[in-house]
């Protein structure tokens, strides 16, 4: 039953997922397939801004090239489909993930199931599959290890914890989350050890019990680690420049705090207090969990994409709660852990039902591509091959993504590099995009050759009156225009 139970979890999570078609509606999806494309061909990771003519000469860091080069992998081997079946797999990773570690913690499948859910809920399909579900599928296992490490008094299985970061400091930047939890669980313990030395050790905090040494010699082999690959410690650098941005934290949504419009911000509210709960119902309260959930709380009601940490953090609190109350008694051998071999055939199962499930949808390479049309302007992009207008190019910042990958001759203005372009373009793009009066000196318009909107931005309607440039196509979705030979700055 339980088996039967989990197939149908995964299952339902990627009949959603390729019903959703996120895979590739995703505008950041592009440049990470161009940027793998780039990388492959050169076997080498950038270190500038590739692929933009306005960003060209300044440093960048692809932080996620290893999920970039297997992007770049699945759409030689799929086109269009084999992006969508990676992007499905990277979700029932993640999914299968939040199991595994309630699961592995709580040592109960009913409420890790339970738990999973609600988790999904609240932040599974609120992102698009991007480089950060591999930051969700390594954090689950590094909290996994942490509070079962604690518990168990074994230190030995946080030496797993190195060469995971080795490994996930190469697909993405939030490693900095999972290393910061690890720098928690070590400041935790020092400052409870060093109390105690001076006589303070309140009775309603749960000791440390791993020796300090181990812990802060693990966490200096992790910071090592982090800085093995093609880009060494350039990462830490981008950190230190997101830190500083501004301007995209108040225009992108996801990066918005959360608005409390839809259902999944109050299921992570609830799953939240429900993990402060099960934290405070304790006879003794594990100041680890307890800062770490202080932690996430106010990095996740934040930013609306990082739900996933706030949620994750509960799961796994909760489930550590379950496991200290679950009684120990010999009907437990019912609930034990599923063999590899069932876990292998569940996997088949799963994966035999989604095939069956994408034969009867529309989840096909023509219908891919259709979804993908009726998003960006793949008929604009068309009538330019047939009708060429020298460059440059100007774009709006949602579709350089695509323009990059679908039109490589013309170098985008702006793509979704955030870090590559910083708040002073951004804010440049932005205004000029809303049409405001200083769009008339924007510099990267002035030059441009040719310019493809979003027909609904209010430049993509003034720009018709504009003696600059001369309106030659239009459609529901783009709104394309060439420079007039007389104007100023003209061909």
């Amino acid at each position: 039953m339980q088996l039967g139970a989990l197939t149908a979890l995964l299952t339902a999570v990627g009949s959603i997922a390729f019903a959703l078609k996120f895979s590739v509606i995703d505008p950041d999806l592009w440049w990470h397939l161009k940027v793998g494309d780039w990388i492959i061909e050169h076997t080498a990771v950038p270190h500038t801004g590739i692929l933009s003519r306005t960003a060209a000469a300044r440093p960048w860091v692809a932080y996620s090239w290893g999920y970039e080069v297997m992007l770049a992998r699945a759409y030689g081997w799929g086109n269009l489909v084999g992006i969508g079946i990676f992007g499905t797999l990277l979700t029932l990773m993640v999914a299968a993930s939040v199991f595994w570690m309630a699961r592995r913690i709580s040592g109960q499948f009913w409420p890790s199931w339970l738990l999973s859910i609600a988790a999904f809920s609240a932040f599974l399909f609120n992102g698009m599959p991007r480089p950060f579900f591999f930051s969700i599928t390594l954090f689950c296992v590094t909290l996994a290890l942490l509070i079962e490490a604690s518990r168990s008094e074994r230190t030995q299985l946080l030496y797993w914890l190195p060469p995971l970061f080795m490994v996930w400091a190469n697909l993405h930047i939030q490693f900095v989350y999972g290393l910061a939890v690890v720098g928690l669980f070590v400041a935790v313990n020092l400052a409870q050890r060093a109390n105690r030395k001076v006589g303070f050790a309140p009775d309603y905090l749960e000791a440390p019990k791993l020796p300090s040494l181990p812990l802060v010699a693990i966490f200096v082999v992790c910071v090592m680690a982090t800085l093995i690959g093609p880009n060494t410690y350039h990462p830490y650098v981008a950190v230190w420049e997101y830190s500083h941005a501004k301007f995209s934290y108040q225009v992108i949504i996801e990066l918005q705090p959360l608005s409390f419009r839809g259902f999944s911000h109050f299921a992570e509210l609830l799953l939240g207090a429900a993990a402060f709960y099960a934290i405070g119902w304790q006879k003794k309260i594990d100041l680890f969990k307890l800062t770490l959930m202080i932690a996430a709380s106010v990095i996740a009601f934040r930013t609306m994409r990082d739900a996933w940490f706030l949620c994750t953090c509960a799961v796994a609190c909760i489930s550590d709660v379950i496991a200290q109350r679950a009684p120990t008694t010999e009907s437990e051998n019912a609930d034990r852990p599923a063999s590899w071999l069932e876990l292998a055939g569940v996997t088949a199962v799963v994966l035999v039902l989604l095939a069956l499930f994408t034969r009867g949808t529309n989840f096909n390479e023509r219908e891919l591509d259709r979804a993908i049309s009726s998003t960006y302007p793949v008929n604009a992009v068309n009538f330019l091959r047939r009708n060429p207008v020298p460059g440059p190019l100007y774009n709006n910042l949602n579709w350089g993504g695509f323009l990059m990958w679908y039109m490589p001759d013309y170098p985008v203005a702006i793509d979704g590099r955030n870090d590559l372009y910083g708040d002073d373009l951004d804010k440049l793009f932005y205004a000029s995009q809303s049409a405001d009066t200083g769009y008339t000196t924007d510099p990267y318009l002035n030059e441009a050759g040719v310019v493809i909107l979003d027909s609904t931005l209010p430049l993509a309607k003034i720009l018709t009156v504009d003696p600059r440039f001369e309106l030659i196509y239009r459609d529901q979705i783009a709104t394309v225009f060439a420079r007039r030979e007389n104007a100023s700055g003209g061909r």
